[in-house]
This record gives structure tokens, sequence and C-alpha cells, in this order.
């Protein structure tokens, strides 16, 4: 029900093991290059292990489909049997005949007479059982009777045990001490990383069919918190914020629904008394101190700031600008107002204007607070009672949210929301509202600041949200079977974009399908040379003359 309000063409985080999702991190990698080693050798079996749901299964999945045409599988994923049923089963897998009621010798001599024509037919035969903690140790045993077959080079049959942890153990009984020296590669499985959760994430929102990051970097270390790396896991935390950014009509998704997802799945949810009690307290005890101390020692005859010293620039909002030099940490103001010569028992005079900054960075924790300052720049308010976008639906805009840098953001030219992160790893947000040079006119909470470039990029987390007015007319793709027509609009807006001449066209050339699947490339976008919706809609950002830009040279009427 959230495909369309995420862009997505298919569910992307189904626990449905889909091969078209399938994504190998390095250690999957790795995995998988050690069982084709496994394989590679004489031996007889090849050790896989890993933790409930950390993708054992489709690593094996993966294996069999890089398996040479010359070899036979049999895949058993149910281990829970006696050796007659396990050999009855392998059987059945390698499609070998067999009477009622066979005996184990039976089964065996079926088993070694295709084994050996197997192998006079240069076929080679593998079989991979999952779930292989499960095993009795006396069918291991019956297993490793059956590896005793070979010729003077090679085994006639190659296990592969994929199983948890349990497994390991298992192996180290002293009855298995035979089978266990057999093993001719072994590797345990680890769970995602951080980075490797984010790749995993963004892998599969692309073939669903968005481009674009979805999930915070804070919402991804939060999904790390909780989903221990495990992939399984990582599908269902993404699943139900999905759903809970929809309910919101919220994007992107935010470490709060992750977090509340994690409460909802799995009824882990961090304590929500007591849990600021000690931190409260002490800073409580050392403001207490602070206040006292500076009370007794600080001499009442040292100059306090003016407060026109806080004001660079007079605003008709009446809020204060600071100069970007304050945001970096420079004090700008008179530096008569700061002693130089002070009495080692005295304290310093707390920096005013990091002080001003302190309290608009506190009074931006909610993100519905700079989108009111951005509705303001339209010239418009939200309606109570509705979301952000919601109340932009309601007065003809649209709601636009991007991945980026301080490039991204300044080149699309419209004023945004920003999502940011203070020093303590904190979220707030602001509104950008004017660009000049290096700088940024924010506004946070209800102060208005110039910001430089460094202050920016050290803060910003990478995503922002604009407002823009979207044309009427329906979006249909154009790649090489569109109309001369949607061709050469396509080039008259590359070439925009590129601040170009157009070329006349009326097919789509190499030129066209270049210049496109560079623009896609510089926006994040898949480069396939077709232009979907996404890059439809990314060209009419910049082609729209509706609404407010950053810059005075980039206005609209």
């Amino acid at each position: 029900m959230y495909k369309a309000f995420y862009g997505l063409s298919d569910n992307p985080f189904s626990i449905a093991p889909n091969p078209h999702y399938l994504f190998l991190s390095d250690r999957h990698r790795e995995a998988l290059a050690h069982l084709t080693y496994g394989l590679g050798e004489t031996g007889g079996f090849v050790l896989l292990t890993g933790e409930v749901g950390t993708g054992k299964t489709t690593v094996s999945r993966c294996l069999l489909g890089q398996l040479p045409d010359n070899t036979d599988t049999a895949f058993i994923l149910n281990p829970s049997l006696t050796e007659l049923e396990l050999l009855a089963t392998l059987c059945d897998e390698l499609k070998i005949a067999y009477g009622d009621n066979p005996t184990l010798k039976q089964l065996t001599d079926h088993l070694s007479r295709f084994l050996l024509d197997n192998h006079s037919k240069g076929r080679n035969t593998v079989l991979i059982i999952d779930e292989a903690q499960h095993l009795r140790p006396e069918v291991l045993e019956q297993l490793r009777l059956l590896t005793n077959l070979e010729t003077d080079t090679k085994k006639l049959l190659q296990v592969i045990l994929i199983g948890q942890p349990e497994l390991q153990l298992l192996l180290k009984r002293q009855e298995l001490r035979q089978l266990a020296q057999r093993i001719t590669a072994r590797y345990h499985l680890l769970p995602l990383n951080e980075d490797e959760i984010a790749l995993y994430v963004l892998h599969r929102l692309q073939v669903a069919g968005r481009f674009e990051p979805l999930f915070t970097r804070k919402a991804v270390k939060v999904l790390q918190k909780y989903s221990g790396g495990i992939p399984r896991l990582i599908n269902l935390l993404c699943e139900r914020s999905l759903m809970a950014g929809y309910a919101q009509s919220r994007v992107p998704i935010d470490h709060h629904m992750v977090r509340q997802a994690a409460a909802e799945v799995l009824g882990e949810e961090e304590p929500t008394q007591n849990r600021y009690l000690w931190p409260t307290a002490t800073a409580a005890a050392l403001c207490v101190a602070f206040g006292v101390s500076y009370w007794l020692f600080t001499d009442k005859s040292v100059n306090t700031v003016p407060a026109s010293n806080l004001v660079s620039e007079s605003v008709p909002t009446n809020v204060a600008s600071l100069n970007a030099q304050t945001l970096g940490g420079e004090d700008i103001a008179d530096k008569s107002v700061k002693p130089t010569n002070q009495p080692s028992g005295q304290t310093s005079i707390p920096d005013p204007n990091q002080r001003l900054l302190n309290e608009a960075i506190n009074q931006s924790r909610n993100i519905d607070t700079a989108f009111a300052g951005l509705f303001s720049v339209w010239g418009k308010v939200p309606y109570k009672g509705l979301t952000a976008c919601q109340s932009a639906v309601e007065q003809g805009l649209s709601c636009y949210q991007q991945q980026g840098n301080w490039m991204s953001l300044t080149r699309l030219n419209y004023p945004a929301v920003v999502y940011l992160v203070d020093d303590n790893q904190q979220d707030f947000y602001g509104a950008v509202i004017a660009v000049d040079g290096e700088q940024l006119l924010m506004q946070l909470g209800e102060q208005q600041l110039w910001v430089d470039r460094a202050w920016f990029n050290q803060h910003f987390s990478g995503t922002f949200e604009i407002l823009w007015q979207a044309p009427n007319l329906p979006m249909m793709d154009i790649s090489q079977k569109s109309s001369p027509g949607q061709l050469q609009w396509l080039e008259n807006a590359l070439a925009h974009v590129n601040n170009r001449n157009a070329r006349r066209v009326n097919q789509f050339d190499v030129q066209l399908e270049n210049d496109l699947k560079s623009f896609q490339s510089q926006h994040g976008l898949k480069a396939d040379g077709i232009a979907g919706n996404q890059t439809l809609v990314r060209l009419n950002l910049y082609l729209s003359q509706q609404g407010p830009r950053l810059t005075d040279n980039g206005a609209r009427s």
C-alpha cells in the first residue's frame, strides 16, 4: 500500500528469498569463495555456519547458480531424518529409483552405482544439507561412510553442510572426529556491519525502483543496534518502518520510526523512565556549581556584551542575523568586552554569540518548525492537523526529498528544509532560504543566521526536502521508442540544465543517450538511458518557473 508513496515498484523488504534482491556483502563473497574453493578440492565436506538469518541459504543458492553444467545437485532442507530416510531422500533428489521398503544396504548400493556411473560420464555430484545442526551423529557418520567411495584422485560425492553455530559443536564430538578431519573448507558467516547495512538497504530499494536513499544515517545506526546486522531482521524492521512513514506521510525514514518498529516487531523498547535520570542530575549539579562559582568569583565590574554586538544585520521579521564567522566558532563581538588579563580565580565570560546559536539549535528540534519557515518563504502556512506534505498538496504544491550535499542543494536552487546533527549527534532541522557565495541564510527556530559552507558541511546529515509546483501534465517515460516531440523536449531540458544550446533531434541518438545518462549519474539516479518518472521529476524541478529560489539570479516570478 505504500509503494506508490515511496516510488517503489515492488516490496523491497519481503523476507521471501527473491533472487532479484540478492545482495552479496564482502562477507558473503568471502563465504562463497570458501565454498567454491572447497568444492574444487578433492575432499568430501565443506562447512558453512552462521547465526539465524545471516544469509547462509542465500550463499548456498548463489553457489548453486555458479556450479558447472556437469554437476548433479541434491538439496535437503529438512535434515531431521534417520539414516534410512536420509539415503532415501538423497535418492529421490538424484532421481534414483528404488523398490518398496528398501534396506540401508540396498539404498547404499543404488547410490554407489549412481556415483560411479556419474563419474564415468565426467559428471560431479554435490549434496547440500541446510539446517545441518539437526543431523543426528549416526546420520553424519553414515554420510562419511558414503563419501568413502572415491577414485585415486577425488571423492565421488561432495557434501556441503550449512547450519547454525551449534553445528560446530556437534562436529567436535569424539565419535565424529573422522568426519571433522575430512572438512576441506570452513567459513563462519558474521552479521553485517553498519556500512554494509546501509548498502544492503540501498540495494534493495534500488531493485524495487527507488534510486535515492530513504533511511537517514541515524536510522541505519538504529537498524544496526536492533537487528544486530541480521538481514532477516533488517527486512522486518525496514518493512515496519516504511509502513510508519507512509502512515505519517513522512520521508525520509528516521531513527524514531525504526525504534518504534523495533518495539512493535521485536518487543524491544528502551525504558522511557529513569533513562535520563543520572545524566540530568549530573548536568543540573554542574549548572548549580557553575552558577555559584560564577556569582562568588566573577568581578561584577567586568563589562558585559552589549546586545547590539549580537546583531550584524536587521531583518524584517525582527530576528537576529549572525555573521557566519560566529557560527564557525570565532568571536566577532567587540574584543574590548573580553578581558585579556583576567585574574587566575576568575571565570571567562561565555560567548553570547555561541549562546544565541545554541538557543536557536535547541528551538529547532521539531521538523515542523523548519517546515513552517519553508512555507513562509512561499507565502503560505502549514495547516493544523496535517503533515507538512499534506498541507503542501492542499495548497497546490508537492514535497520532494533528496539526498546530497552542499552542491546538490545550491545547484537545485530551491529553499529547503535540511536535516542537521549537532556536536552531540542530536538531530535538529533548519530552513535554508537564501544563498550568497559560500554562505547560506538559514532559519533555526525564530532566528535567521548566515552560516558558512564549512559549518553547514559539518552539521548537514545529507537529507533535504523542498516544496515545488509540479506540472499538471502526466509524465510519460521517454526512451528510444518515444515520439520526436518527446525526444526534443528531453533534449531541450538537458540543454537547459547544462546551460547550452539545444540541438534539433528526431531520434534517440548516442549524444542524447549519453547526456541523459550523465544527468542521471550526477543526480544519483540509475543511469539506464531511460527518462523515467524520477528523472522527469528532477528535470522538471530545473525547468519550473514557479516559486522562490535561493539566489536572486535564479528567482522565478
